[in-house]
């Protein structure tokens, strides 16, 4: 470990896995700034169903990357990448740790590395390049990749078309040219970057999910929506479709009952938390710590800290 390196420290995860409480923890005892590294934490007016931290904490302990954008604005992994060194550069001028929290995978690696493995994305932009390649034929989608990363179109022959798909696949998906991904590979480290995780037994977890699925109800969450569409936003917004988000629009339009709305979202939730801890086992940094009840939240965070503190 290079101690010339300024420190940061990370707490991925699943959802509802205790993320921000332990953040909270640990900014209790070393001074920190919280820099959420969730993809729709991000936009205005998505709070309840992106269990934001609440108002009091948002005062408690700086944050950033809440509450930037309108759900209509664009934000790609790159973005995230840029604005966040830029901020994590801020954090420790003003003496304290970069504490980033969230539980998407492709913006924590992006901040610390640069480049990440070519992550496995929704079936939708891939079907929809496919599908372009039998109407309009490869040469067009050469072109087209031409025109946003000349650099791989040069290197990608144009019958080589699953190459072509990809390459359009990671830029729709991810604001980055695939030959920046490439390049970036050689980028030196540049932070000490302590990794930590909690790990809840299968079933404790998935009833944290449900209690917070519920609990968001009570809040509000239809409502939310409800005022989300009054602003004159669209379902078909990227930031809207987000579990809990979409399955309520349906309710709204009477395509399902409130009852099998929440079951849709609880079982989508737990699904979506099953892809994160696939993710993030692959993730060979992450000390993961295991935990059975809130009240060790404390007692983990001192851990975390001396650790740190430590520098080992």
């Amino acid at each position: 470990m290079n101690t010339d390196l300024p420190k940061i420290l990370i707490i991925a995860g699943a959802t509802a896995s205790g993320k921000s409480s332990l953040a909270l923890e640990i900014a209790k005892i070393i001074p920190s700034e919280i820099l959420s590294a969730d993809s729709r934490q991000i936009y205005n007016h998505l709070t309840i169903g992106t269990a934001k931290p609440s108002p009091e904490e948002l005062k408690r302990v700086p944050h950033h990357f809440i509450n930037l954008l309108e759900p209509n604005q664009k934000f790609s992994v790159w973005d995230f990448q840029q604005q966040g060194r830029r901020s994590i550069q801020e954090i420790i001028s003003r003496n304290a740790l970069p504490l980033v929290v969230g539980g998407t995978g492709l913006y924590l690696k992006a901040l610390v590395d640069g480049i990440f493995e070519q992550p496995e994305f929704s079936k939708g932009i891939r079907r929809q390049l496919e599908e372009r390649l039998r109407i309009e034929g490869a040469a067009s989608l050469h072109r087209e990749l031409e025109k946003v990363d000349a650099e791989s179109a040069a290197r990608i022959p144009q019958k080589r078309t699953p190459l072509i798909i990809r390459a359009l696949e990671v830029f729709y998906e991810t604001g980055i040219p695939i030959s920046q991904f490439h390049a970036d590979q050689q980028n030196q480290k540049i932070y000490n970057d302590y990794w930590f995780a909690l790990h809840w037994e299968r079933k404790m977890l998935y009833d944290r999910i449900n209690m917070r699925v519920d609990r968001m109800i009570e809040q509000g969450l239809i409502e939310e929506i409800k005022n989300i569409q009054a602003l004159g936003y669209d379902e078909s917004l990227q930031a809207l479709q987000t579990v809990g988000y979409k399955e309520v629009f349906q309710y709204l339009c009477r395509e399902i009952s409130k009852e099998k709305m929440i079951e849709l979202i609880k079982q989508n939730t737990r699904r979506y938390a099953k892809r994160q801890m696939t993710w993030f086992r692959k993730e060979e940094r992450i000390s993961w710590i295991e935990i059975t009840s809130v009240n060790e939240m404390k007692n983990i965070a001192e851990r975390i800290v001396r650790k740190i503190t430590a520098g080992k």
